[in-house]
């Protein structure tokens, strides 16, 4: 097994927590963070492929302007200076947005995503642009049509995806946390792959103003982080309503990262779905798992087992509803207003099929027809229609389950990370990569990954949590009885 070299900088193996701690002490300076983890991303970020851009001018001005606040006693929260890494989804305002896509290879985004604009009004740094499946179209990386992505663990294995430049650049310790977006899985399965920690929120928790759609029912921005405590740090900054996504939650959200340490007034019942440990499930995954349930148990929580009976369709589901939205979304993509144009074409609709046909990689490419297909006439109600009423179904197993615990535990991905390469020539194969996620995003469900027990080998593994809708608080709570 190859794995990058541990940095030598001690401020690197500081959680943001952390650091932002020892800002507050005078421990180092703004400036002095943001060398660091630029140091690091040069010496280490050509083998793992974390970053698409960084501009390093632009992080340490921003430093620089974090330390003056801090020594005027204005500074803008307790993390002002700290940078997080942005995957390439995600709108930053002069810097490049293009999906990891040739479609948008050279599209500078106009405006400031809603969780930008929050993460600058804290002093945070949106600090380069992060590695990505296409669209966000893909469990991998192996999809970026701009790079490839290791796994900072083992080189020679995929990091997960579609945020496998996320989860990547904070396994490396190339940036303290990370933003992800996660359609089907896409924040915790490579953040079991890689060892860190991922929360996917409450759809509606987080504006997705800024985030360009894949599947826009089932998308959410989420934190991606080393610790428990640094992802709910991250969540209060990002949550809240905005006017500008008509799905956002228009309630003020709690403080997620208060009293995580704090015991529950009568203790914890967690769920174990019999459907999440059945064939297929790799023995060290499942060695993890165990090793989970009997730590909860020694912490006085009550495992109880529960059944989600429609589980098992979530991944037909899912493809169905998220291809037919991404083949609508993706239909702005023509050649005309912005992004990719082909040249040499005859008429416009020679125009628009070259520029989709030269623009689009493989799998968009599969997923847009799949979509377009399960939308024509003739098949919606035999597809589409059904998928929404089975998706209802799934809804409701959660509530049964959810009326008699209060979280379930079940493991984030069947198997550990897998080698580049296994998994690109059978899609069937790398679709079930997220057989254990995907219920969450259909059911709009909060659910973290947080690390299990690793592999004989040293590779790591996930341990997925799952809460009733806007219950992130008592999700990160229990999370962090294993983390």
């Amino acid at each position: 097994m190859s794995a990058i070299p541990p940095p030598s900088n001690p401020i690197l193996f500081l959680s943001a927590c952390e650091i932002a701690a020892g800002l507050k002490l005078g421990d180092f300076s703004a400036r002095e963070v943001n060398e660091a983890f630029l140091a690091r991303i040069q010496a280490v970020d050509g083998e793992v492929g974390a970053f698409l851009q960084i501009d390093r001018e632009d992080i340490l001005s921003a430093a620089d302007a974090a330390d003056e606040r801090r020594r005027a006693g204005e500074a803008r929260s307790a993390f002002d200076g700290i940078p997080v890494g942005m995957k390439d989804v995600i709108a930053v305002k002069g810097q490049p947005l293009t999906c990891a896509s040739r479609m948008l290879a050279n599209f500078v985004a106009p405006y400031d995503a809603t969780v930008t604009t929050r993460l600058r009004a804290a002093g945070l740094i949106p600090a380069g642009r992060l590695n990505m499946d296409e669209f966000a179209m893909g469990s991998s990386t192996e999809n970026s049509a701009l790079g490839k992505t290791r796994n900072p663990v083992d080189l020679s294995r995929a990091p997960g995806g579609s945020s496998g430049g996320s989860a990547a650049a904070v396994a490396a310790h190339e940036m303290p946390w990370t933003l992800g977006s996660d359609t089907g899985g896409s924040i915790r399965q490579p953040a079991a792959f890689c060892g860190v920690v991922g929360l996917k929120p409450t759809y509606g928790r987080v504006s997705r103003y800024g985030l360009v759609a894949y599947a826009s029912s089932l998308d959410q921005i989420g934190p991606m982080g080393r610790t428990v405590d640094d992802v709910a740090a991250l969540l209060d900054l990002l949550a809240g309503p905005d006017p500008k996504d008509s799905t956002s939650w228009p309630d003020p959200p709690p403080v997620f990262s208060r009293d995580l340490g704090e015991a529950p007034t009568r203790p914890w019942r967690i769920g174990l779905p019999k459907e999440c440990f059945g064939e297929g499930l790799d023995p060290d995954v499942r060695a993890a798992v165990d090793q989970a349930i009997a730590t909860l148990t020694a912490q006085g929580c009550e495992i109880v087992d529960v059944s989600l009976p429609h589980s098992e369709l979530a991944i037909p589901v899912y493809y169905v509803i998220a291809t037919a939205e991404a083949s609508a979304n993706l239909a702005r993509y023509d050649g005309v207003r912005y992004g990719h144009r082909a040249a040499d074409v005859s008429d416009a609709i020679d125009l628009y099929f070259k520029s989709r046909g030269e623009g689009f990689g493989p799998e968009v490419k599969r997923r847009v027809l799949l979509g377009a297909y399960v939308l024509s006439s003739g098949y919606k109600d035999a597809y589409y229609i059904r998928a929404q009423k089975v998706r209802s179904l799934i809804r409701k197993d959660f509530t049964d389950a959810f009326s008699t615990v209060d979280a379930l535990l079940t493991p984030t991905t069947p198997t550990p990370a897998f080698p580049l390469g296994e998994k690109t020539s059978d899609p069937l194969a790398m679709y079930l990569a997220d057989i254990y996620t995907i219920a969450a995003n259909l059911a709009g469900l909060p659910a973290i990954s947080v690390p299990g027990k690793p592999t004989p080998a040293g590779l790591p593994t996930g341990l997925q949590l799952l809460a009733p809708h806007w219950e992130e608080h008592r999700l990160l709570r229990i999370a962090r009885l294993l983390a």
